[in-house]
């Protein structure tokens, strides 16, 4: 729900100056603030991003702490990712925590100063989530392809000054927005979400490359280190296509819509699908753990066990095509 508010307030009829004692004809020919900025009637693409970001409210808020707690718990045996893992997690539980206000403020308050609150975190999650993920997958990338350097930069305090400048691009990033009436403002996030785009492709590809390419010699089968490695990064890869591609696809095209329809439908469900990543993300870390967080391991094994006896009970019925 990205909505450019900074037009009707700054915009009015006719460019022409006033004299001071006609108040009542300026007060008359500005165009009044609107939360939906001139999609009140069309609300499908708002509301199509809003209900995604309830997802994130049920689901991700609780993901990203769940994250942030593991990533503490083993903070004495980090990954050298962990840091971004966890400033992306805390950028997410606050943009997922802005959702309940904006449907307030939609329906009930309909300020202009909060309004101005929720475009500094949409700025937020527009910059922290693909900057912190082109940090993580440099991170990998460097790891990979360039083992030597990696050992010689895994010290943390590269890791700081890298997320320290994310926090500032993304801080700078997000004042602007709220701020508004930037010409062409737009542009700078569709240029940096491609430039993101592009570069996880790359890294993660080049990886994936780099570990197919690693078998031993007359070895047909991946060391299982590196085939988990190879399947994570697919995984990760899958991810970022499904909540990139969508805008990466649709905003570099705006001039072949017209300004209504990208703006009260095509720019919100783009970001709709750059949003619902605040949930797919912790998600994926989750699911790739070896043990599931405080669930000890005999409920693990009684589960597994139920599962595997249903099974046996309920036989898959055969195939008539297996003769």
């Amino acid at each position: 729900m990205r909505i450019n508010a900074s037009l009707p307030l700054n915009s009015t009829s006719s460019p022409t100056q006033f004299p001071l004692n006609t108040t009542t004809d300026i007060n008359a020919t500005v165009k009044p603030f609107s939360v939906f900025d001139g999609c009140d009637h069309q609300v499908e693409g708002i509301l199509f991003d809003l209900t995604l970001q309830i997802i994130n409210v049920v689901v991700g808020i609780p993901a990203n702490m769940l994250v942030i707690v593991i990533l503490i718990a083993h903070r004495k045996e980090p990954s050298t990712s962990d840091i971004f893992l966890g400033c992306l997690a805390f950028m997410d539980i606050y943009f997922g925590v802005m959702t309940p206000i904006s449907f307030i403020n939609l329906y009930h308050w309909k300020s202009k100063e909060v309004w101005s609150s929720l475009k500094f975190s949409y700025g937020v999650k527009d910059t922290s989530g693909p900057l912190f993920l082109s940090c993580i997958c440099l991170d990998r990338f460097v790891a990979v392809l360039f083992p030597v350097m990696f050992g010689q930069l895994k010290h943390i305090k590269y890791r700081l000054s890298l997320s320290v400048l994310v926090f500032c691009l993304t801080i700078a990033y997000s004042a602007a927005k709220m701020v508004g009436g930037l010409p062409n403002f737009e542009n700078v996030f569709t240029g940096e979400i491609l430039a993101a785009f592009v570069w996880m492709i790359v890294c993660n590809a080049s990886i994936l490359w780099a570990l197919k390419k690693s078998r031993g010699a007359g070895k047909d089968e991946m060391h299982p280190m590196k085939k988990k490695a190879f399947k994570t990064v697919l995984f990760i890869l899958c991810i970022i296509v499904l909540n990139y591609l969508p805008p990466v696809a649709l905003f570099p095209f705006e001039d072949m819509y017209s300004p209504f329809v990208f703006r009260c439908y095509v720019q919100p469900v783009g970001f709709a699908f750059l949003n619902i990543s605040s949930t797919i993300q912790p998600l994926s870390y989750l699911v790739r753990l070896e043990k599931v967080p405080f669930i000890s391991d005999a409920c693990i094994k009684k589960w597994c066990h139920c599962v595997s006896a249903e099974r046996n009970e309920n036989p898959p019925a055969p195939n008539p095509t297996q003769a």
